[in-house]
């Protein structure tokens, strides 16, 4: 899609992104994030929210050659040897800092990088990495309130060219984790899976307020992967009658609607489910469900 034709705002998207092989797999979840790759505009930048970057601040990757990093244990070197070499976008940064406003975002100049959480999803998304990437962290000292809002102030960014990503699972319970389970999920983890998804598909803010359903210690039993949804959610709130922060929606192409791009269960304990906001994205032909670990790999001590 050239620029001229390029809708007046970018879509954006939830990935469960699961355990990092799927980067160097070919199944349906990496076909459909190929696919959403394939039918989302150009952008200008990628911002990415991953359950990886979970510090005690609020901030974004301000280097412009962000490094890869491989911040996972337990795998093989084949998978430490990818390389996601998509350039940043330092002035993204003022750009951020402006739209959230009086939220204060710090400028992280070269602790981080490219987090698994993103480049996983991304290699196939994206494999040219010619799109520039920047990741904005997860502040583990608040609430989910704030996160919902710092989402829908993010809104503005979508009319600019910003493609918003979010990566982590719906359903992420690593001591749960049965490996012999590739593409199953225990009755609690499809519970709370499907009630998330029923408010992301008809009042996507209320995802929020899951911190109260019964399945929720088992579904999430620390944050950080459920918390990126909730920035999806928030941009999703800020939809309304086909306009997203005074911009005008291009009809045909992108739309205020929520869609489920792929779902499934990994392990019996992740949810592989994702959502698309603002792209109706064809179906993915694409076989196979979630990778085979090494042998003997403690899924707790694996940091996916």
């Amino acid at each position: 899609m050239t620029a001229s034709s390029a809708p007046a705002v970018m879509p954006a998207a939830f990935f469960g992104h699961g355990n990092p092989m799927n980067a160097l797999e070919v199944n349906r979840y990496s076909a459909a994030w190929r696919a959403f790759g394939q039918a989302v505009p150009r952008p200008r930048v990628i911002l990415v929210v991953s359950a990886h970057w979970y510090i005690n601040a609020t901030a974004v990757t301000t280097m412009p050659r962000p490094r890869t990093i491989h911040d996972f244990y337990g795998f093989p070197q084949e998978l430490f040897e990818v390389q996601y070499p998509a350039p940043g976008l330092p002035e993204l940064a003022e750009e951020i800092k402006d739209v959230v406003k009086p939220t204060w975002v710090g400028a992280d100049v070269d602790s981080w990088g490219i987090d698994h959480g993103t480049w996983s999803v991304l290699v196939h998304a994206f494999p040219d990495a010619s799109i520039p990437v920047v990741q904005l962290s997860i502040n583990a000292d608040k609430d989910f309130d704030y996160h919902l809002e710092l989402g829908r102030k993010l809104a503005p960014l979508r009319e600019r060219g910003v493609l918003i990503v979010a990566s982590g699972n719906v359903v992420h319970n690593l001591r749960a984790v049965k490996w012999t389970l590739a593409d199953d999920g225990y009755d609690w983890a499809q519970r709370f899976d499907q009630d998330a998804k029923a408010q992301m598909l008809s009042e996507p803010t209320a995802v929020a307020r899951l911190d109260a359903h019964r399945d929720y210690r088992d579904a999430v039993p620390t944050p950080d992967h459920f918390i990126p949804l909730l920035y999806l959610a928030g941009l999703a709130g800020t939809v309304s009658g086909g306009t997203v922060s005074g911009g005008t929606v291009s009809a045909g192409t992108v739309s205020g609607d929520v869609d489920v791009l792929v779902d499934g269960y990994a392990y019996g304990s992740l949810s592989m489910t994702a959502y698309t906001l603002g792209l109706a994205c064809p179906h993915a032909a694409g076989s196979g469900g979630s990778p085979q670990p090494p042998a003997g790999l403690q899924a707790d001590e694996s940091n996916i």
